[in-house]
């Protein structure tokens, strides 16, 4: 194997490199760069200041932004159940007829919506497992139109109400027993919308 190709190389490259690098310049010393200094003047002081009233600052509203008013749903429904909306009543099994409790929950969203008169309400009507598909969908269907009714006769307009029936295939609970499928027997309440117009 011929290793001259390979040491000339090595040489160029070396060569190359050395060359390249070039050298620092030192610098040159204040006294010989020749620069004329200035003094500056001071500013003259301000004219003295003279009697002038300030206008009054603009008056500032402190009232805060109503969160019943925010374009953002999720925070309409975090507000009104911060404000004490009950989002659920409960039924008994196989009925769609309202307890006292619930009663009482829902005069306390009538007056929460009937405040905030802008807002639409959904009203899901839910089942347990037990029983049909097609039953529990009438059932959930009559559970709904209970509570849209009776908020409608505590003053809440009827054109803000909208009924949905989920029947059973929307458990908030999944084991097969009565402490499940009390959870399940209910009315859910959720603001999806505003009144337009």
């Amino acid at each position: 194997m011929n290793r001259k190709p390979l040491i000339g190389l090595f040489l160029l490259l070396a060569v190359v490199a050395l060359s390249g690098c070039p050298k620092k310049k030192p610098a040159t010393p204040a006294e010989d760069l020749n620069v004329q200094t200035t003094t500056v003047q001071p500013a003259a002081p301000p004219p003295p200041a003279q009697d002038v009233t300030e206008p009054p600052p603009p008056a500032m509203d402190d009232k805060t932004e109503d969160p019943l008013l925010s374009q953002d749903l999720q925070v309409v429904n975090q507000e009104l159940r911060r404000r004490g909306f009950a989002e659920n009543v409960y039924f008994d099994y196989d009925e769609s007829a309202l307890s006292d409790e619930s009663r009482d929950r829902l005069s306390r969203n009538a007056d929460l919506l009937k405040g905030a008169p802008q807002l639409q309400l959904l009203i899901e009507g839910h089942a347990d497992e037990r029983g049909t598909n097609e039953f529990n969908l009438a059932l959930g269907e009559r559970r709904a139109n209970a509570v849209k009714d009776y908020l409608a006769s505590l003053g809440v307009a009827d054109a803000r109400l909208r009924t949905l029936s989920y029947g059973e295939e929307r458990p908030v609970c999944t084991e097969s027993e009565e402490s499940c499928w009390s959870q399940n027997r209910r009315g859910h309440m959720v603001v999806t919308g505003r009144v337009s117009g």
